[in-house]
């Protein structure tokens, strides 16, 4: 078979050879900026350690006083400073989550962090003050690390994070009004509880500790003056800290 030559009236299969397919342009994604860790920010941060502070000191104190077979371990959660640190931790973890996400606080928040503030403050002062004492008392008061973290270290640097905060809401006057009502529910648990038991938390509170009952009811009050003057400084502090909010704001304004 000879091969056919192809003539001028001929034509050959026609080969079509089809174009590539572009592709389109995918949309580039913007390169993230990583974020500048904000003065607020840090805040959020210095309150997370300080939660896991508090925890550390409570399970810390908890297991120091296990080591006394005398001491009855579920009487640990009667003490007012553990009871005050563990409102202060949730109080540091809600502070924490509302500075990394605004920058003003709302007033709830800080009305909740100056009440904890000002309990972990007077119980700082009230166990100094024992521990000064008990050298007049013919004993003598150990101060392991759990105790220096609860009644020192978190007391002192939340009164710092309060007065340094500029994004804390402006407190009223009325807030005094709102501090004593726990510390007086937990006095009178403590001394109901105490007489059926026999022990007390402190020892002002226990009557076979005291000269008399004139000597408890002085150091009531000398705690109910440092309650309202601690409170008292916080709501100062934050009514001189405090900046004009946005026109429309609902929480920049707060009744005096």
């Amino acid at each position: 078979m000879g091969a056919q030559a192809s003539g001028p009236g001929r034509t050959g299969p026609t080969v079509r050879h089809s174009s590539p397919l572009r592709e389109e342009p995918q949309a580039r994604e913007p390169l993230r900026v990583p974020k500048r860790l904000t003065l607020r920010s840090g805040y959020g941060i210095g309150r997370l350690l300080l939660a896991v502070a508090g925890i550390a000191g409570l399970i810390g104190n908890y297991e120091y006083v296990l080591l006394f077979p005398t001491f009855a371990a579920y009487n640990v959660f009667t003490y007012f400073t553990v009871q005050s640190a563990i409102a202060a931790v949730v109080a540091f973890v809600l502070g924490a989550i509302v500075a990394f996400r605004q920058e003003k606080d709302p007033q709830w928040l800080d009305l909740f962090r100056a009440v904890v503030t000002t309990y972990i403050l007077v119980s700082g002062f009230v166990f100094l003050t024992i521990v000064i004492q008990s050298s007049s008392r013919d004993y003598t008061i150990e101060v392991p690390w759990p105790s220096q973290v609860l009644h020192f270290y978190i007391p002192t640097i939340a009164l710092l994070d309060w007065l340094t905060d500029t994004g804390k809401a402006r407190l009223s006057w009325r807030f005094l009004r709102w501090v004593l009502p726990y510390p007086i529910a937990w006095g009178t648990f403590t001394f109901v509880r105490g007489s059926f038991v026999g022990w007390y938390p402190y020892f002002f509170l226990d009557p076979a500790q005291v000269s008399g009952p004139l000597e408890t009811v002085l150091y009531c009050l000398i705690a109910v003056v440092l309650f309202l003057g601690i409170a008292a400084v916080l709501v100062a502090t934050s009514r001189l800290s405090w900046r004009p909010r946005p026109h429309g704001d609902r929480a920049s304004s707060v009744p005096n």
